[in-house]
């Protein structure tokens, strides 16, 4: 993500357009490589812990990443792994274009546009906390679709579904419980996407960084793949606990704000409830990070112009 690296005399730009095309492109592509290990996240952290639920000893229904995937698979079918992949599309668009692609701008307005040098970690953090708020602002609904339809299990025969699909669920969502509904889990909405926005852009920026100060490495994708994992296990560590309680919030209406969503899953399932689905999470977010940002370094290329220094 960070400058023009390499011993180029020719100055490079690329417009906001072309950022942001090249971010929704790319974060389009890593959602539907990685969706199916979402679904299951999704899954987990939305399972409370079990009550002898008549299966012998009372052993939660989904067990680890894998497992999960290969219970929804087996019994939903395989086409259910990417449920929610609309509107994951629609938030990747909004979300991922302006999040990834007003990163650069936002990184520039804070330094000043005569900053010569490295930029400062702290004005990468505050960049990346920057647009990921304001870009969760305008995609929430999207998120909300998306995991309402992820959360939906196999279902009893004869048992209508909740929504026949994305824009069912949006207008669904809107003449039922109004227009502000669309925005529920906004609060931990906003804290987990600044906040896993942050650690990812600016520890790919920061890794990529230092990575390219070792002899032998140079701007190429065993550089973006290093930078990529990096991002997503700083973002997995950092933002499991707001994810956990923007899903169950998102997925069951019983809490009755986010420090009440916090509070009953800390009384109920114990600290280690907020790293439920850590694994599956850096999973998906480990090989969404890859995949994004190897996307992105070859997408930009396209809408790169030389200009006359």
């Amino acid at each position: 993500m960070g400058g023009d690296h390499g011993a180029t005399t020719k100055k490079t730009e690329i417009s906001f357009t072309g950022r942001f095309a090249s971010s929704a492109f790319s974060a389009c592509v890593a959602e539907i490589c990685t969706i199916p290990l979402d679904t299951a996240k999704v899954r987990l952290q939305l399972q409370k812990t079990a009550v002898g639920s008549g299966n012998g000893a009372g052993l939660p229904k989904y067990q680890g990443m894998l497992g999960t995937v290969g219970t929804i698979a087996r019994e939903e079918g395989m086409v259910a792994l990417w449920k929610g992949i609309i509107p994951g599309l629609h938030r990747q668009c909004l979300f991922g274009g302006l999040r990834i692609g007003l990163y650069e701008p936002v990184k520039t307005l804070y330094v000043g546009n005569d900053f010569v040098g490295e930029v400062p970690l702290s004005k990468k953090i505050l960049a990346g906390l920057t647009t990921g708020a304001l870009a969760i602002c305008v995609a929430n609904p999207t998120d909300l679709v998306k995991v309402r339809l992820q959360a939906e299990g196999k279902l009893a025969p004869g048992m209508p579904r909740r929504y026949s699909g994305s824009l069912n669920a949006y207008s669904t969502i809107f003449r039922q419980e109004g227009l502000g509904a669309l925005w529920t889990g906004l609060g931990p909405n906003v804290a987990r996407n600044a906040i896993i926005n942050a650690a990812e852009l600016a520890s790919y920026d920061q890794v990529k960084q230092t990575i390219l100060k070792i002899p032998g490495f140079s701007d190429n994708s065993l550089t973006h793949i290093l930078s990529g994992l990096g991002a997503g296990f700083f973002a997995v560590c950092i933002g499991s606990p707001v994810d956990v309680v923007k899903s169950r919030m998102m997925g069951d209406a019983a809490y009755k704000s986010t420090f009440d969503c916090f509070v009953k899953t800390l009384k109920n399932d114990g600290p280690f409830a907020f790293y439920k689905g850590f694994i599956p999470n850096f999973g998906r977010l480990g090989s969404w990070n890859v995949i994004m940002f190897l996307t992105l370094e070859q997408a930009k290329k396209i809408f790169v112009k030389e200009v006359p220094n």
